[in-house]
Parts: C-alpha cells; sequence; structure tokens
C-alpha cells in the first residue's frame, strides 16, 4: 500500500520569518540610534521606519534576499543582506535631500542607525542558521535520501549534503542495478550500498525515502528514462545531478525560459546581488584609493612631463567585459605610445622604457590612473588583467578557453598577479598559467577573495618580482 508523504513548501514560513526579522532589525536599529538624541517628533521617526523597511523589502524581493538559503554560506547571506541595507540607505539619503528633511534628523542618530542595522540583520540571520542547524542535525523533521549510482559524482554529492547539515537531509544509502565488481569502493565514512534500484522503489513506496539523487552521466539517457518512470509511482521527490565535471564549469547556474530549465556552463558570477556588492565595493573602495591617491598622481604627471617629451597618460585599447573594447589609463612609462595589432609587449631591460617610467614599473604606480577605469564601470578593483588586444588574439587560438577570463570585468589586479603571474609572458606555459588563475577567480569569486587579493597586492607590488 502507498503511504501518503508530506508536501514540503519552498515558500514557508522560513521566508516569513526572514522578512517579519528584517523589519524589525530595522526598526529596532532606529530605536538604539535616536535614543537620548531625538532632533524630531516620534511621528518623523515612525515615518523613515516606514519607508526604509518599504524600500529595504522592495529590493530584498528584487535580489531574492528571502528565498532558502540552505546550502549556500552564511557569509554570502549577510553580505547579501548588508549590501540591500546600503543600497537603501543611498535611496533614503537621496529621498530626504530631495524632500529637504535632511536638516530634521540627528546626523549622529542616523548614521549610527545605518551602521547598527546591518548588524542586527547579520546577528539575527546568524542566530537563524544556529537554530535551524541544531534542529536538522539532530534528526529534527530530517528526510532521508538515496542515490542512484555508486560512482565518484555521487560520493561528491554525498560529501556535499554531509557538510550542509541545515538541509536537514540523511543519507540512506546508495543503490544501483551493476554488479559490485563494477562498482568503485564506497568511502566508509560514506555509508553503503543497499540494494538494487528496485529494492529502492519499494523502499519509496514504502515511504522510507523522501528524497532520491540519480547521478548517472549524461550519456546514459535511457537507462535513466527507465529509472524514472519506476519512481514515478511514488511520491518521492526525485533529481537527476547532471554530470558535468567533463566540462570547464565556470560559474554555471540554473534558469528557465517558460519553464524550460536551462543550465548555464559559462556565466559571471556578478548577478544578483553579487553583481551589486561587487559594484558597490569597486565604488566605495576606488573612490577611497582615488582620494589617497590623488596627491601622488598629481607629483608622478609632473614626473612624466618633466623627464620625458610626450603626453602624461597613455590609453590604450584592451579587451573588457564580454569581449568588448575599453580604453585603459595609464601613466606614460615609454618613449612610445604603441596601440595596434604590432604592439610589443614590455620585456626585461626594455630600450623604450624612460628612466622615471621605469620605476613606475617597478613599483605599479604606472597602474593608478586605472582608478579611472574602476569608478566610470569599465574596470573593477579585482578581475583578470587586461592584455593588449594583439596579446588577445595571439593566443586565443593557443590556450583553450583564453576568452573565458572576459565574462567579468578586467582589474588592477588579479589571482594571477599575486600568485607569480605577473610580468611579461614570453612563454604560453606562462599565459597557460595566468589563465588558469583567472578562471580559477571567476569560479571560486567572493568579496572576501577580493579583499585577500587587494591585500596581497600590496606584497606583491613592494616585492617588485616580474615588474618591468
Amino acid at each position: 500500500m502507498l503511504n501518503p508523504q508530506p508536501i514540503y513548501q519552498q515558500w514557508s514560513i522560513r521566508g516569513a520569518w526572514y522578512r517579519l526579522s528584517d523589519a524589525a532589525c530595522i526598526a529596532a536599529g532606529l530605536v538604539i540610534g535616536v535614543r537620548g538624541q531625538p532632533t524630531t517628533t516620534l511621528d518623523h521617526y515612525v515615518i523613515v521606519a516606514a519607508v526604509a523597511i518599504i524600500v529595504y523589502g522592495l529590493l530584498s524581493e528584487l535580489v531574492g534576499l528571502h528565498r532558502s538559503w540552505r546550502g549556500v554560506s552564511i557569509r554570502r547571506e549577510i553580505l547579501g543582506a548588508t549590501a540591500c541595507w546600503l543600497l537603501t540607505g543611498v535611496l533614503l539619503l537621496m529621498l530626504a535631500f530631495a524632500t529637504k528633511q535632511t536638516a530634521d534628523f540627528s546626523r549622529i542618530s542616523m548614521t549610527t542607525w545605518l551602521l547598527l542595522t546591518p548588524i542586527l540583520i547579520a546577528l539575527c540571520r546568524g542566530l537563524t542558521r544556529g537554530a535551524q542547524r541544531i534542529f536538522l542535525s539532530s534528526g529534527y523533521k530530517a528526510r532521508k535520501f538515496a542515490i542512484v549510482g555508486v560512482n565518484e559524482l555521487g560520493f561528491q554529492l554525498a560529501r556535499n549534503i554531509y557538510a550542509s547539515p541545515e538541509l536537514g537531509l540523511q543519507l540512506a544509502g546508495f543503490f544501483d542495478d551493476r554488479p559490485p565488481d563494477r562498482n568503485p569502493p564506497i568511502p566508509d565514512e560514506l555509508g553503503s550500498r543497499l540494494g538494487t534500484i528496485a529494492d529502492l522503489v519499494q523502499s519509496a513506496r514504502d515511504g522510507q525515502i523522501d528524497r532520491i539523487y540519480i547521478v548517472f552521466p549524461m550519456r546514459a539517457e535511457d537507462r535513466i528514462r527507465g529509472i524514472l518512470e519506476q519512481f514515478a509511482d511514488t511520491t518521492a521527490s526525485v533529481y537527476v545531478v547532471p554530470d558535468f565535471f567533463v566540462f570547464q564549469l565556470l560559474h554555471s547556474r540554473w534558469s528557465d525560459i517558460l519553464g524550460l530549465p536551462v543550465v548555464s556552463v559559462f556565466e559571471t558570477p556578478f548577478y544578483g546581488i553579487d553583481g551589486l556588492l561587487k559594484r558597490l565595493s569597486d565604488l566605495v573602495l576606488g573612490d577611497i584609493a582615488l582620494l589617497l591617491a590623488a596627491v601622488p598622481m598629481a607629483v608622478i604627471a609632473v614626473g612624466v612631463k618633466l623627464t620625458s617629451p610626450g603626453p602624461v597618460f597613455f590609453r590604450q585599447r584592451r579587451y573588457g567585459l564580454d569581449g568588448r573594447e575599453i580604453r585603459v589609463w595609464k601613466f606614460r612609462t615609454m618613449t612610445v605610445c604603441e596601440d595596434g595589432p604590432d604592439a610589443v609587449q614590455a620585456q626585461r631591460d626594455d630600450p623604450r622604457v624612460t628612466r622615471f617610467g621605469a620605476l613606475l614599473r617597478r613599483t605599479s604606480l604606472d597602474e593608478l590612473p586605472q582608478l579611472f577605469n574602476v569608478l566610470g564601470g569599465s574596470m573593477s578593483l579585482v578581475g583578470p588583467r587586461p592584455h593588449p588586444n594583439a596579446l588577445n588574439e595571439e593566443f586565443r587560438d593557443q590556450i583553450a578557453g583564453y576568452m573565458l577570463r572576459h565574462k567579468v570585468k578586467p582589474g588592477m589586479t588579479g589571482l594571477a598577479q599575486v600568485n607569480g603571474w605577473r610580468g611579461e609572458t614570453d612563454q604560453p606555459e606562462k599565459m597557460k598559467k595566468r589563465i588558469e588563475c583567472d578562471h580559477r577567480y571567476i569560479r571560486e569569486w567572493s568579496l572576501w577573495l577580493d579583499m585577500k587579493i587587494l591585500m596581497k597586492t600590496v606584497l606583491v607590488v613592494f616585492s617588485k618580482k616580474n615588474a618591468y
């Protein structure tokens, strides 16, 4: 007899809790911020809190902030909420200026509110995650899952689920129709093989299995279709895990076109809230960097002009995001301004480099004008370094996946540069290593990775290695 199984809602109490808790944190932050420093009536603060909650709520819905974050790191969740609140603050400030209400509120109170609210939201979401992890890892409402297929993909899936106890899943075991001697041995920590697919079908019909993952390779289409037909006689949730390890994935994600599922194989990581975070960090840190570098840049400009004839700045055509051409700013360090298909990459002891230019190149100070590119949006502080167009055309046919580095904006510094692949790429192997770092950066991007690269860049610049 077929036992009924519970239906799990994707939009559940969790989403409502996130909405309510975020609103409560915004209100609480304002109450704490204005405590002891009231400069206007209570009604004004109530209106401000209501507007902030509405604006934040609309933005959070647009970027999917209240969706289920199961399987996603708490750091990304908190960064997403913080970015959403910062954008809310910017919009509120613009609204206050437009309505000429800025004088009615204490600057200290408003600043405290803007800084305290994301801390409260982060604390609340962290506590929520902790409570979820405790309940689910202790077996509370845990759902049993099975893996169809004894292979490396299945092992990796089991490890990933074990590392995410907040998913609330418990592994029942592996199932496969092939003889055991044709399967790789299952690691002891991942459980064991419990039987054939027919055994799993019966367990699912008896209500013992809630979720099933099929991990056969994509070429086994007929086999997968036959298995799905068997599981159609159960109420278990069935998932097919594509064997995409055969491809070089670059931030793949699922989406759909009028209900037809599609998966990206080559894609940028900067969409939705991540794109907003990346741009905000570029604007904030770029403004700070330009402010600190303004005087040194003025001194450098005078030095370039006095030490050699020619313009102070040099703009070179390079590939930007999606391969579109951009003009990259630099201080001129050579006696020539080559920008064509025959442009030659700088080499050690290059006679074209001026004496003052050599100093700038060793210290990477010639790159400072690229801050204008960053603030203008054609570059980022961190990303794959832009190559001269001639170099792009030379290597795009020699190195597989070379052009994928242009799925993100080029950066003033990058993972390749802080890992020793800086300077001249006179050998294909050097360029290959640089491209490997660029691909790794795109796959593993996080705001924390950007911060680490920026900090390491300072050490690399002072080492002066491969800078000429």
